[in-house]
């Protein structure tokens, strides 16, 4: 409601800010009190809109600005503050004729829902939603062809060639995302526990192939993006295996694009010039459990 002599103080809860627009017949007597006799919070900020003439006062204050408070229910965000009025004497220096005033003031934003001051629908999806609802995130693991810019349409290849795995996660506008691939298995089977099997990415991000003699395997580094991961195998068929076919299954996850690499997330090679392993981002460190090869377990 518009500040008024029966509703003297209006409240604006905006995405960012408040605007409190205050009458100034704050008790509905017909007296007007003084733009300096009034502040907000307990940070005592003046009005930012007023004049001498002018019958209503407007504070406006960020959020967090002014003293404010803020108060997390399960949900609802609410931040308090006050609307303060504190007479100076007229006239006569020893009387006044008004007593001080405090307004609280809350402003509730809820926890479960996309909040705007405006009237827009917005065209993405919170990242919780998203998540109840599907459980999941689109994650894809693709082949490429040699120079990575497209997806290789033949899945057919020769001992000799290199694979080239794209692991990826479509995190669609949500909190920066990135991603590992846990590991890999390649089997004779669509099942990934069938027998024989090879993991040729084993404990949280160890690409163990590459320690063999005869294999190159790597992480590409640096990534195209934090929800992107390459990695480059050389081509490889089971011992005594007629059919000439492989499935792989890998574990792809995702952390926050902020949180620094550690021994259950992270991207490691093991460079034979050097006989050490390293990781795609991250302090070497996080690769030391690939030559214990025990990990802990994956979260």
């Amino acid at each position: 409601q518009a500040a008024a002599p029966l509703h003297p103080v209006a409240v604006q809860c905006q995405e960012a800010q408040v605007v409190v627009t205050v009458h100034r017949d704050l008790f509905g007597t017909g007296r007007l009190v003084k733009a300096a006799e009034l502040t907000l919070g307990s940070a005592a900020c003046l009005p930012a809109v007023w004049s001498a003439a002018e019958t209503t006062v407007t504070f406006m204050a960020g959020l967090h600005e002014c003293g404010s408070t803020l108060r997390v229910t399960p949900d609802a965000l609410v931040y308090s503050t006050s609307l303060n009025y504190k007479p100076v004497p007229a006239g006569n220096p020893v009387i006044i004729r008004t007593s001080p005033a405090v307004v609280p003031i809350e402003c509730h934003y809820p926890r479960r829902d996309n909040v705007s001051s405006n009237a827009v629908k917005p065209t993405w999806a919170p990242f919780r939603s998203t998540l109840s609802s599907e459980e999941k995130l689109p994650f894809s693991l693709r082949l490429m062809n040699d120079d990575w810019s497209a997806e290789r349409v033949s899945t057919i290849f020769q001992l000799g060639e290199v694979l080239h795995f794209q692991a990826g996660v479509n995190t669609e506008n949500h909190v920066p995302l990135r991603l590992f691939v846990d590991n890999c298995v390649a089997t004779l089977t669509p099942h990934r526990s069938s027998s024989p099997q090879y993991a040729f990415i084993d404990f949280s991000g160890c690409l163990v192939d590459g320690q063999l003699d005869d294999a190159t395997s790597t992480f590409i580094s640096p990534r195209p993006r934090q929800d992107v991961l390459q990695f480059a195998v050389d081509a490889f068929k089971f011992v005594g295996d007629s059919s000439n076919v492989v499935y792989i299954t890998c574990h792809l996850k995702v952390s926050p694009a902020d949180q620094a690499p550690d021994p259950l997330n992270k991207a490691c090679s093991f460079n034979k010039a050097s006989n050490l392993w390293a990781p795609v981002e991250g302090t070497r460190d996080v690769c030391s459990c690939c030559e214990m090869k025990s990990c802990g377990l994956a979260r």
